[in-house]
């Protein structure tokens, strides 16, 4: 995920080196995600066949490799290139890592461990928002992503030396599992795709709002994005060990969808109250991307034998598709109406997120209490 959280934070610079309109920075998340949307299905499969160590080792190259692209890029046209090619890992690591969780961590520690390994999420998000952003300004914007290249290739070469090999694939269960599995992986697919949306659009366009309309310098900016990263990483870690309890994870994603919304409102308030951005981003990761997390810990909980990593990779394609089409909607919408409008069509976003939720927690607590009855 690197990948996007520089392109997000290092967007002042983009913009300006390679002459960019804010929608078609936009666009730049709506070729990776799009990607990653596109084969995760794919990708799910691939997994519970080939093992999720050669698909670990695989996707850290492919992260070197679109980074490359990235540092490389003279024009609009490699930069988007670079980005799409980065969607073929993200498909991949859900489901890879879903299912090491599954074969090596006691069910106990299973929330925990998840919300570890989602975490990794938003330690990019601060990778690429304080150190990376930072020499950036000393070695300039390419300089910075060959770093980061550098660095998935060295992770590439841990992963082959210090993983264990793959087990023999397990029997595939048939399609679709039992009906409760497969209605809790539909409903947590459009949750996700809703709250992607909403997150896509904060992580790419939060520093440029913070240059743009808040007169925030381009390193602090950058900052922006670091502290929504590690906000995020507490949310992930300390909702994620909370989820373990399956009693609990049932209500989580609509209560930290809401505390999105109020997020998103925040992000409005800021126009007025320039301060109110930092608790925003704070917010943004305490929440709305803490959500995501949970939303793992439950495919977990209820992936049917053999089809963990086809259950992860939809629910993920959910949320990748989400962050193809949030940032774009959100670029033309800023570009004809402003900033206002646009945090509101994020918080509408998590609100739609939060009332999917909801619905599903309500039809499952009361599935539930029917079972107990019976």
């Amino acid at each position: 995920m690197l990948q996007l959280f520089l392109v997000g934070a290092l967007g002042p610079r983009l913009v300006a080196d390679l002459h960019m309109s804010r929608a078609m920075l936009g666009l730049t998340t709506t070729a990776g995600f799009g990607a990653a949307a596109l084969l995760s299905p794919v990708a799910g499969r691939v997994v519970d066949r080939v093992g999720p160590r050669r698909c670990l080792i695989a996707l850290l190259l492919l992260v070197g490799v679109a980074l490359a692209l990235i540092a490389s890029a003279p024009v609009y046209g490699v930069l988007l290139a670079g980005v799409a090619v980065g969607g073929v890992p993200q498909a991949l690591a859900n489901p890879a890592t879903n299912k090491v969780i599954l074969a090596a961590v006691p069910v106990a520690r299973r929330g925990a461990v998840t919300g570890a390994k989602q975490s990794g999420v938003q330690l990019g998000a601060f990778a690429a928002g304080l150190p990376l952003a930072a020499l950036a300004s000393g070695v300039g914007r390419q300089g910075a992503v060959w770093v980061a290249a550098a660095m998935a290739v060295v992770a590439a070469l841990w992963a082959a030396r210090m993983l264990p090999a793959d087990p023999p694939p397990h029997p595939v269960a048939a399609p679709g599992g039992t009906s409760s599995t497969g209605n809790t992986i539909g409903w947590l697919l459009v949750f996700s795709l809703l709250l992607g949306a909403g997150i896509a659009s904060v992580n790419t366009y939060l520093a440029l709002f913070g240059v743009q309309r808040l007169g925030v310098a381009p390193t602090a900016a950058s900052v922006l994005v670091a502290v929504l990263g590690v906000a995020g990483i507490g949310g992930r870690m300390g909702w994620s060990r909370v989820a373990g309890r399956p009693g609990r994870a049932v209500v989580l994603p609509s209560v930290l969808a809401a505390g999105a919304v109020a997020a998103g409102l925040l992000l409005v308030a800021a126009l007025r109250i320039p301060v109110l951005v930092w608790v925003a981003a704070v917010a943004i990761g305490v929440f709305a991307v803490a959500a995501n997390a949970v939303s793992m810990v439950l495919v977990i909980q209820r992936a049917a034998p053999g089809r963990a990593g086809r259950d992860s990779a939809l629910v993920s394609a959910g949320f990748f598709a989400g962050f193809a089409v949030g940032p774009p909607l959100f670029g033309a919408l800023v570009e004809s109406s402003g900033y206002g409008p646009g945090w509101l069509l994020v918080a509408a976003e998590f609100a739609g997120a939060c009332a999917v939720a909801a619905v599903w927690a309500w039809r499952e607590l009361r599935r539930l209490r029917d079972g107990v009855r019976a």
